[in-house]
């Protein structure tokens, strides 16, 4: 009698830890007597029919793999729900290669085309996701991290600190961008950990009309109020996912889309753009300051992996086979709760409107985010008042009127 096969695969953006679940995974497979089939650059050759691009893998393998960063098996963003010629030639591939099992290690995007491959191939292909992504955005319960994400807040933290250093003794500003296409987390989670002035993110502005000149006030009005403090330095964090809150404005800019429709962000040059049009603000009234703008994201995707998600990963690819073999489960992104395996259904994370996955953003109505907005020096509703808008409109070079007018948003 011939093996049972179980395939892996990433699709989407990489993260640190995808290492370690291919390695647990096939580890567990072949020892419960599996073969393990590594598919290369996501669903990139299966969506065109091509079953060539495998390698099998074993545990010689993979043994140590769990320690670096990147992918062994590669990845890639093609989406083969956007034909159902694609999606059809992803389930012929699959039982051309005798695909009993499928684990797709992925973001929302990579999550739902899991969903559709299993409900196509009428649920011969058992499947298994595990939620990866810096972005942290899957709908995972509150207090869970996406793999990856533990590892990306830690490097890029990192890198803050030496570039407030840098702040400080240089007397400049920089404008520091960070990945996050739809949520903040990333990025609100750098910016508290390491202290920066202040950090934006989308979920800030919820359920408002929120134009570029909006963003850039609030930078602009940081920067004074910085200045009023003998200080002409400091570190903003931007969510990269602030551009498409004014995406409209931006429409001038020939930007590209990946496969799944979603505009590739790190082209629109957001932080160029927002300094370029908050230093002439400034400059137009006389005042010099010296803004510096840097990009954080590709520095974190394929870093090693920290200890958290090294052993979180060992726990989630464990899970995963566990759960298609002993719970014969499937439609499900597997998840660790409270030291536990816990299947997420694929049903329970669908947006009913969308019908795409659901995303997981920022609560602003919690203490955590509220201690990030205490320390950050940006204006507030205090600095408004009389005693106070005086000194600021002064180094603003502004009338208290225009001072008014202008920030108080």
């Amino acid at each position: 009698m011939s093996k049972k096969r179980l395939a892996i695969l990433v699709g989407g953006g990489p993260a640190p830890g995808i290492n370690g679940v291919i390695s647990a995974a096939t580890i567990q497979a072949v020892d419960r007597g599996l073969e393990v089939i590594g598919i290369y650059d996501g669903f990139k050759w299966l969506a065109k029919g091509d079953t060539t691009k495998i390698v099998n893998l074993n545990i010689n393998h993979v043994s140590r793999i769990h320690f670096r960063g990147g992918s062994l098996l590669r990845t890639s963003r093609a989406n083969p729900t956007k034909d159902i010629k694609m999606l059809n030639n992803v389930v012929k591939a699959l039982n051309e290669l005798n695909i009993d099992y499928l684990i797709t290690i992925g973001g929302d995007d990579t999550a739902y085309s899991a969903k559709m491959i299993e409900n196509a191939s009428n649920g011969n292909i058992k499947v298994a996701h595990i939620p990866k992504t810096i972005d942290n955005d899957l709908p995972l319960p509150r207090e869970i991290p996406t793999f990856g994400f533990h590892t990306a807040v830690h490097v890029g933290c990192n890198i803050v600190q030496n570039i407030m250093e840098d702040s400080f003794t240089a007397n400049r500003w920089f404008f520091v961008v960070t990945m996050g296409r739809k949520t903040g987390h990333l990025a609100f989670a750098i910016g508290k950990a390491s202290g920066a002035t202040l950090t934006l993110i989308p979920e800030e502005f919820k359920g408002m009309d929120v134009t570029l000149k909006r963003i850039c006030d609030i930078l602009e009005g940081a920067i004074i109020k910085r200045l009023s403090q003998n200080k002409q330095f400091g570190v903003a964090i931007l969510s990269e996912g602030l551009a498409e809150l004014c995406i409209d404005e931006l429409k001038e800019l020939s930007v590209e889309r990946d496969p799944f429709g979603h505009i590739r962000l790190a082209e629109v040059d957001f932080g160029r753009l927002v300094k370029g049009k908050v230093k002439a603000s400034l400059k137009s009234r006389g005042i010099d300051i010296t803004i510096v703008r840097k990009d954080i994201g590709y520095e974190v995707r394929c870093a090693p992996p920290d200890p958290f998600d090294i052993e979180y990963t060992k726990d989630l690819g464990f899970s995963a086979v566990k759960f298609l073999l002993d719970q014969e489960g499937s439609k499900a992104m597997i998840t660790i709760q409270d030291g536990k395996s816990v299947p997420i259904y694929f049903d329970d994370i669908m947006d009913p409107e969308t019908g795409k996955t659901r995303l997981r953003s920022v609560d602003t109505d919690t203490e955590s985010y509220e201690v990030a907005r205490y320390y950050m020096i940006r204006l507030n509703k205090e600095d408004f008042e009389p005693e106070n808008v005086k000194k600021l409109a002064l180094v603003a070079k502004m009338t208290e009127k225009e001072f008014i007018d202008r920030f108080s948003y």
